[in-house]
């Protein structure tokens, strides 16, 4: 048998194309939702009412990540109680009088505004399977006109949500597009999902100072390695030196929370009580199984200028 020299090698059959994110957007007006899904069964879905992540679940699907009341309005009636609403130009009950939030109600207007899908961003990285990031707008046209006439300043917000296999990104992008500067405070408002709250330990505030808000705000330090809860919470953590916060369930570490470019946390549980008089609050006893730990910028005020961006956000690592 002659041997050929330039023998054509086997033909490679192609290789199968590997499935990608699958992204859905559902519902109509002011209850559409964006659903986005890995390969692998983990998934997010994010309310255009607010830009409200409502769920995010790992571990292929299994796990939910986020409390969301069980009377929690979709509908675009009011602010969701539950999943990572977006505080913003304000946290908290505006001053009084004197600053330019002082006519906005408590925790702003982008929480209880509708908000543009941008879509499936691959900017920064080529998306693969394992990770897929939405981008959601919202600028001064958007803004009811009440809105509006409180908060007169041209401004654009971007904010994006990146979903990968056991982490779940949510980064604001605050931009001035008008001619005058202006201040605002930011919170990203996440509500964690936890089996027992008395099982249940943050860490990585130590010597941490903070505002505690049940009592009559004053100011005290954190003295305790770790924050436990057997009552209402209600706590603002300001300038706080590591970027890391781990919440911790029967000795366990359950979330890392990672804050980028935001100095702020602020933790919150309504316990008993104050469960009880929320009208969309539920159960009743959903206390037990939240606790708020909330990344912001919320100590002073952050002034942009004329065109000058401002960005920061966390990243939520399940840690099961």
């Amino acid at each position: 048998m002659v041997e050929r020299a330039n023998r054509p090698s086997a033909l490679n059959a192609p290789a199968e194309a590997t499935p990608g994110p699958q992204v859905d957007i559902t519902g109509t007006g002011p209850s559409s939702k964006v659903i986005a899904t890995l390969p692998s069964g983990e998934s997010v879905e994010v309310l255009l009412y607010g830009a409200t992540v409502t769920s995010w679940k790992s571990e292929g699907g299994k796990t939910e990540n986020l409390w969301l009341s069980e009377k929690a309005a979709l509908d675009g009636s009011k602010p969701v109680r539950g999943g990572i609403p977006v505080v913003f130009p304000v946290f908290g009950p505006p001053p009084k009088s004197g600053h330019a939030t002082s006519s906005l109600p408590q925790h702003g207007f982008a929480r209880n505004s509708r908000w543009e899908f941008l879509g499936k961003s691959a900017a920064e990285d080529a998306l693969d399977a394992s990770s897929v990031k939405l981008d959601f707008g919202l600028s001064t046209t958007e803004l009811s006109e009440e809105a509006r006439k409180a908060w007169p300043f041209d401004f654009g917000l971007v904010y994006s949500v990146t979903l990968a296999k056991d982490s779940l990104q949510t980064v604001l992008n605050v931009r001035n597009e008008g001619e005058e500067s202006f201040e605002f405070q930011v919170l990203l408002h996440t509500y964690l999902k936890i089996s027992d709250i008395s099982k249940v330990a943050i860490n990585g505030l130590l010597g941490v100072s903070y505002v505690d808000k049940v009592l009559n705000a004053t100011t005290h330090q954190q003295s305790d390695a770790s924050v436990t809860i057997t009552g209402e919470v209600d706590r603002v953590y300001a300038s706080i030196p590591q970027d890391t916060t781990t919440v911790l369930e029967d000795g366990k570490p359950r979330f890392d929370v990672v804050r980028d470019n935001l100095s702020d946390t602020v933790v919150w549980n309504p316990w008993i009580e104050k469960a009880k008089g929320m009208g969309d609050f539920a159960p009743d006893e959903g206390y037990k199984q939240m606790v708020c730990v909330e990344v912001g910028a919320v100590d002073g005020w952050q002034k942009l200028e004329k065109g000058e961006v401002f960005e920061g956000g966390q990243t939520m690592k399940s840690l099961l």
